[in-house]
This record gives C-alpha cells, sequence and structure tokens, in this order.
C-alpha cells in the first residue's frame, strides 16, 4: 500500500530497457533481476504496477514531489443553503503559485462528533461551466452526482479541471508536462484538503467519482493515490487501440497528454494503456458505467479491459463491477443510483 508520503517519491521499478510486459497478461511481472514470473501475491504484482506507474510518468510527466505540497490555504467564496446540506465555492492552494476553485458540499449531519464519508467529484468536459455541473448549476442531466452524494449524506469536494470554464492555470508555469497530471495533483491536494476536515471520516478511505473526462481522472488519480477506496468511472475509457478506431488525437491536447502526439499512428505503442490501469486498482473497489450507445468509448473494448483485469482484482481481493445501460454517453438513473450503493457499501457500511 501507497503511503500519502510514499506516493511522491520517485517510484523504484526494475529498469525499462526490456519489452513492454502484455497489456492483456496482467499476472505476468518483472523481477528486481529482470526475469518475468507469474505474480502469486500482492508483494510480486506491486512489481508491475510500479512498472505501470512509471510508464504512465513517460506520457504525462513526473508526479510532482513533496515539495509542491504547501498549505492549502482553504478561502470560502460563496456559501449557499442547499437545504439539507451546505454547499461552498472555495479555492485551495495545490502548491506556490496555483490555486484550485472547488465545490464543497458538507452534509448539515456531518459534525465532529459524528464525521461522514467523503469523496471526488471529477466533472465532464463541460468548458461553459465547468465543475457547477456536478452540483446541479447547469448543464445536461444525469451529472449532479456530487449534489445527490451530499443529499445521501457524504462530503463532495468538485474541484475543476485544468483549461476548462475558469480554470486556466498556467501549465509550463508551474511545471507541468501535462493537463493530466496537474488535474491529479490537484485532485491528491483535495483528499489531503478532506483529510483536513474534522467533520470528515477518513478511516474508511475516499472514493472518486465522475463521467466521461471525470471518468478516466478518477481512474488515474486512484493509480497513483491508495486512498481512493473506490472508483466509479463512468463513460470514462476504452482501449487506446480502439478509441475511435485508433485514433488518439483527441487525448494529444495541452490539457490531457500532449506526448500522445508521439504515438499518432499507432496506439498500440502508448506506454501504457486502461489495461494495466485497470488492474492496478486490483485491491480497490471499483465501478464501470460502460452503455451500449457510447459514442466515444466502445463497450466491448471495456469488456476486453475487464476480462483481462479480472485476474489480478482475484489475487489482490478487490471487486470490479462493469454495466450496459441501453444508453449513449450518459450516466442514466440506473446505474448511477447503482454506482452510490456501491460507494455506500464501503464507505457506510451496514453493521
Amino acid at each position: 500500500m501507497f503511503t500519502r508520503a510514499a506516493l511522491l517519491v520517485t517510484l523504484f521499478i526494475a529498469p525499462l530497457q526490456a519489452e513492454r510486459l502484455p497489456r492483456e497478461q496482467l499476472l505476468k511481472y518483472r523481477a528486481s533481476d529482470g526475469s518475468i514470473a507469474e505474480a502469486t501475491n500482492a508483494a510480486e504484482w506491486s512489481m508491475r504496477g510500479n512498472e505501470i506507474r512509471q510508464a504512465m510518468q513517460k506520457v504525462m510527466g513526473k508526479m510532482p514531489s513533496n515539495e509542491k505540497r504547501c498549505a492549502l490555504a482553504v478561502k470560502v467564496e460563496e456559501e449557499a443553503d442547499c437545504g439539507s446540506y451546505v454547499r461552498q465555492l472555495i479555492s485551495y492552494a495545490a502548491e506556490p503559485g496555483g490555486r484550485v476553485p472547488a465545490y464543497l458540499c458538507i452534509p448539515k449531519s456531518a459534525t465532529v462528533d459524528k464525521p461522514a464519508p467523503a469523496l471526488l467529484c471529477l466533472h465532464p468536459t463541460e468548458n461553459k461551466i465547468g465543475h457547477k455541473v456536478v452540483v446541479g448549476l447547469g448543464g445536461k442531466e444525469n451529472r449532479q452526482y456530487a449534489s445527490e452524494l451530499a443529499e445521501r449524506g457524504f462530503v463532495t469536494l468538485s474541484p475543476s479541471y485544468v483549461q476548462l470554464a475558469n480554470y486556466q492555470p498556467d501549465l509550463k508555469a508551474l511545471g507541468y508536462e501535462s493537463g493530466t497530471m496537474k488535474a491529479i495533483w490537484d485532485n491528491i491536494r483535495g483528499l489531503d484538503l478532506l483529510e483536513s476536515l474534522p467533520f470528515v471520516n477518513k478511516a474508511p478511505g475516499f472514493a472518486a467519482i465522475g463521467h466521461s473526462l471525470g471518468g478516466h481522472n478518477s481512474i488515474f488519480t486512484a493509480v497513483f493515490d491508495s486512498r481512493i477506496k473506490v472508483v466509479v468511472s463512468s463513460c470514462g475509457f476504452d482501449s487506446f487501440v480502439d478509441y475511435y478506431g485508433g485514433n488518439i488525437k483527441g487525448w494529444t491536447q495541452q490539457r490531457y497528454m500532449p506526448r500522445m502526439a508521439n504515438y499518432l499512428g499507432h496506439p498500440q505503442d502508448v506506454p501504457f494503456d486502461f489495461y494495466e490501469l485497470i488492474a492496478v486498482l486490483g485491491d480497490r473497489r471499483v465501478f464501470v458505467n460502460a452503455p451500449l450507445r457510447d459514442a466515444n468509448f466502445k463497450h466491448d473494448s471495456v469488456d476486453r479491459i475487464a476480462a483481462a483485469a479480472r485476474p489480478v482484482f482475484k489475487l489482490l481481493g478487490g471487486t470490479l463491477t462493469v454495466v450496459h445501460p441501453d444508453s449513449e454517453h450518459d450516466f442514466p438513473d440506473e446505474a448511477r443510483l447503482e454506482s452510490y450503493r456501491v460507494i455506500e457499501s464501503v464507505l457506510k457500511p451496514r453493521p
């Protein structure tokens, strides 16, 4: 397990000069002597997990070090009474020179004596209202998971995503190679914020939920931070090989991963894929919504990824659920409410 301090140090792995391990043979790992074997326990498989995180950083840029961890200096900009909870528009310092706007929803039932579980609610692509969509302040239907979970008694934090709506940080000035890595760091610091709140129950860990952009943002963050025990990804991924027939140009934008441009025309050569990322979460509770008519991410590709990852979940003790509602690129009621029950089963277990 990665501790809060350990997740930010340079990860040790075996040298990467050897060829990449097969993405569909996820129990294989490269031992410290360079030999290839099949993992029979968590310690052995962690070698593969470390290699996967290192491969991600080859495309996303390096994970920030602890030097970027400054005082959060939370500021409350606005506050609204929403009946069963209070919604605050806040900002926090993710690093020196970088503040992140976010919505914090606090159930009125959450107190120091009776702290509530908490989670990150990561928003989909929305260039006009950004993170407002997940707290029910406009945008498409079926995206208001932050407000709905607050009504269910969860403290929810919804940071803005990089270079969308009113959040336009200078990535190069802050030292980032990609918007993806900046978003991961913002989310990790968001978990630090949740840990600091006296009315949050930190004991069961946290969850991360998101649709589309928020769906893969949740996965990316959880891969780098083991404090996230439950991951909900709605319409968030398929294999890079299957994404729009292998045309990964959409992933090359500055707010995502510009280095993906190095693999245009040969997506099979990207150093990592969602096969590996879902497998890294094999010790967690993972819920995936993959609609049958999603034009962005192919549901059959998701099934192939899940089938490849299931042996790792069996080895590490996690649970992977994939549902296929008959809808387009959406998070319909049935799937969304089922995901809430999954989150509750881990963060609010019944006696």
